[in-house]
């Protein structure tokens, strides 16, 4: 199969994004393998686009051992500026897994969100959103408290 010039140069380029893609992926320090943050959704979008928004591998930047996926390079950039304005409370585990009594890690759905004060929180499902929202405050007291012990639990099982 013969490829035009310009083919072969969109691929080529795109060849050359991927080792750079990889190069920044590092371990994470619990299971070692690189975490894609909040499964790979544009957490700035949460805030500029109302909504979730999927992130794209060519937008990528590494912060706190995860690599976050953003749809633009414009919201990569804010995010660069701003990561902790940015970036999902509890590392993007679900918010009220980590306000339950006893803490525990859970894996977020991002399409199960709330922002609170400016903060981006990401819980496992929208029916444990909508629980969270019925009393955010304690929730987020809650999980403040929990937090420390919780963040270095095992990564949940996928």
């Amino acid at each position: 199969m013969l490829l035009s010039r310009r083919a072969f140069a969109a691929g080529s380029a795109i060849a050359l994004l991927i080792p750079k893609a990889r190069a920044q992926q590092s371990p994470s320090p619990v299971t070692g393998k690189p975490r894609l943050a909040i499964g790979g959704y544009d957490t700035v979008a949460y805030f500029t686009d109302g909504k979730p928004v999927p992130g794209k591998p060519e937008f990528t930047f590494q912060w706190h051992d995860e690599n976050w996926q953003f749809a633009s390079a414009a919201h990569r950039d804010l995010f660069i500026a701003h990561p902790d304005q940015y970036a999902p409370q509890y590392d993007g585990y679900c918010a009220m897994g980590v306000a339950h009594e006893a803490g525990t890690k859970l894996t977020g759905d991002p399409t199960a969100w709330t922002i609170v004060n400016g903060k981006l929180y990401v819980n496992s499902s929208t029916h444990w959103r909508d629980e969270w929202r019925k009393d955010t405050a304690a929730n987020i007291s809650r999980a403040d408290v929990n937090w420390p012990a919780v963040k270095n639990m095992p990564e949940p099982k996928s």
